[in-house]
């Protein structure tokens, strides 16, 4: 089996955990189109797992001249995402992206995206350095959605644990982060969208047409949460809108 070969195996794999409904994941994927000489170096096979598994959104890997929605290469135009072999590296999109390539190049230009760039080692050296963080102008992400039935869905099901808005400030879970705190985190958007497969969640979780019914000895160690793809677009629309918590300056250590 070819280089390319297991990398997609991989990364479908690791989607399959997350998406068993074959419909589901069929949708959410993307072809990257990659040279030769980025796949013998093993590094997709380190990178692209660490993504799918967090979002579950499948990469198929295909040649640099294949069709795809996704481009690396050595060019002249596009976002510049890690140096490594002796070139800059970039990624280009075509006119009308996909939502889902785009969603991989904004994580892998990133914080975590950056921070696996720079991790990735072979025989005990680092391979390629992470682009530089580009500023961002364009101002708060604000997702489409019902905020206000979104709000209501959050306080429904998330409210238990946690401070959901000042409604739930006294019925919470102290160790839970309020939506405000995670809504300060640089990856809250993966968080939020990819939440029923972060533990505790998927213990009692169910995802209409995405995660499987609990198996009958095992039944959820409390009411489970039930909700739609809709329903957690909902979510994420009030979500956006959420003022980030100010944790104020890092701690200064002498």
């Amino acid at each position: 089996m070819g280089c390319r070969a297991l990398i997609v195996l991989a990364v479908a794999l690791l989607s399959g955990i997350l998406f068993h409904t074959p419909g589901i994941a069929q949708s959410r994927s993307f072809r990257l189109g990659v040279p030769d000489v980025i796949a013998e170096t093993g590094f997709l096979q380190y990178l692209l797992p660490r993504f799918s598994l967090k979002t579950g959104i499948r990469i198929e890997i295909v040649g640099d001249t294949a069709p795809s929605e996704l481009r690396l290469s050595d060019g002249a135009s596009g976002r510049a995402v890690f140096s490594g072999l002796g070139k800059t590296w970039v990624l280009t999109t075509p006119d009308e992206p996909n939502e889902h390539a785009v969603r991989f190049r904004d994580w892998l230009t990133g914080d975590i995206g950056r921070r696996t760039v720079d991790a990735f080692e072979a025989n005990g050296k680092q391979v390629f350095t992470a682009a530089l963080k580009q500023e961002d102008d364009s101002g708060p992400v604000l997702l489409s959605g019902d905020a206000v039935r979104g709000e209501q869905l959050a306080v429904l099901h998330c409210g238990r644990c946690h401070m959901v808005n000042e409604a739930t400030r006294l019925s919470t879970i102290g160790s839970s982060p309020s939506f405000a705190v995670m809504r300060s985190f640089t990856d809250w958007q993966m968080r939020f969208e990819a939440f029923f497969a972060l533990n505790p969640h998927p213990a009692f979780t169910l995802i209409e047409g995405v995660t499987e019914p609990f198996d009958i000895s095992r039944p959820s160690p409390i009411v489970p949460v039930e909700m739609t793809l809709e329903d957690l677009d909902a979510i994420l629309a009030f979500v956006s809108r959420i003022p980030p918590a100010d944790l104020g300056a890092p701690i200064q250590y002498q």
